[in-house]
């Protein structure tokens, strides 16, 4: 049963998520719409409840047994549980039963999302370019004529749209942007076709039931 009833249940909701695509009646339209609208957020609902308890879960088993690195999970539980108060007692803009303003600080949650997580956020992803730039410089080595091509292709690219692209020649922006608007497109293209396909078959095979690595076990 364990199997059984999540099998019958995922290819029920698919055939239900296919028709409406093929199926113009209202009816049909209708009964999507209720699914995706209404049912679907109360799945969402008991989805958040069920990671969050995962989460917390697997980080208080880590600081139990004091692992490497527990310190990171403790911060992470008592930053949540402080921003859990604050979020469901003291509203959005402090407009909760949890007073979040002292004088002319405000420590309401969206003070706390755009003052701590949009920095964080940022540094991150500044830190990241770095990473990748040093990925780069090991991945785009001249080892064989592809990886040649896509050497050639980045130098290209990233001299064209910095000004000094244009001082040594005119004509290198414009060979740059033809190459993010003709090949760069061409090959997106041809991946997004083959992850769509890549989908479509796995669907396929969740649906009929071929495909149960999902269900856990061998």
């Amino acid at each position: 049963m364990k199997r059984t009833i999540p099998l019958v249940l995922v290819t029920i909701f698919g055939i239900f998520g296919i028709i409406p695509f093929i199926v113009p009646h209202p009816i049909v339209q209708n009964t999507d719409s209720f699914l995706r609208n209404e049912l679907l957020k109360i799945l969402m609902a008991f989805a958040l409840i069920l990671g969050l308890g995962s989460l917390l879960n697997v980080h208080m088993n880590k600081i139990q047994r004091k692992r490497k690195n527990w310190q990171y999970s403790l911060a992470l539980i008592i930053t949540f549980a402080i921003t859990s108060i604050i979020g469901l007692f003291g509203g959005v803009n402090a407009d909760g039963i949890l007073p979040t303003r002292i004088g002319s600080f405000a420590f309401d949650i969206w003070t706390i999302y755009l003052n701590v997580e949009v920095p964080l956020g940022a540094t991150m992803f500044a830190m990241l370019a770095f990473f990748m730039a040093s990925a780069s410089y090991r991945a785009f080595r001249a080892r064989s004529p592809e990886a040649t091509l896509l050497l050639s292709a980045a130098f290209i690219v990233m001299i064209g749209v910095l000004p000094l692209g244009n001082s040594i020649s005119p004509h290198l922006p414009s060979f740059a942007q033809w190459i993010m608007d003709v090949p760069n497109v061409a090959g997106q293209r041809g991946i997004m076709l083959g992850v769509a396909l890549g989908i479509l078959a796995t669907g396929l095979k969740i649906l009929l039931g071929i495909e149960r690595s999902w269900l856990g076990g061998d």
